[in-house]
């Protein structure tokens, strides 16, 4: 019932105020809402409901990654963040730091934007991404 709420609430946000936000403010506004056009009202329905989740996530990888850029410099590793994919960061790490790297990434990544919910993130290594996955 919570979830049908949420979707209830959002959809009716949505149409008072045009927009829908994250759990960090940022808007995304949805003016397909107000559509006469059935299909393109219920295209609007379907973004305003997939917005805060997916911008959500989208803002947590964000701030994980300056966190993390943050971390690489005041260590002085050698581990490099090479790209974003989704909501996987790869890296590139020297051996000596993979142990490390490990640790302290997950846990950076994991505190990114507390919530009331833990986030779980998992790592993998391998010697290319595709070993890693």
């Amino acid at each position: 019932p919570g979830v049908r709420e949420y979707l209830d609430h959002t959809i009716q946000l949505a149409q008072q105020q045009g927009y829908v936000t994250t759990l960090l403010g940022r808007r995304r506004y949805v003016p397909e809402i107000h559509s006469r056009d059935h299909n393109t009202r219920e295209f609007g329905k379907r973004s305003a409901i997939n917005a805060p989740i997916q911008g959500t996530a989208a803002d947590m990888i964000k701030l994980a990654m300056l966190q993390v850029a943050d971390y690489l410099r005041k260590e002085e590793l050698g581990s490099r963040m090479l790209l974003q994919v989704h909501d996987e960061l790869v890296f590139e790490v020297p051996e000596d730091e993979v142990q490390q790297m490990t640790t302290d990434i997950q846990r950076i990544m994991e505190e990114a934007y507390p919530l009331r919910v833990p986030i779980k993130v998992d790592v993998h290594t391998g010697a290319n991404w595709l070993e890693a996955k």
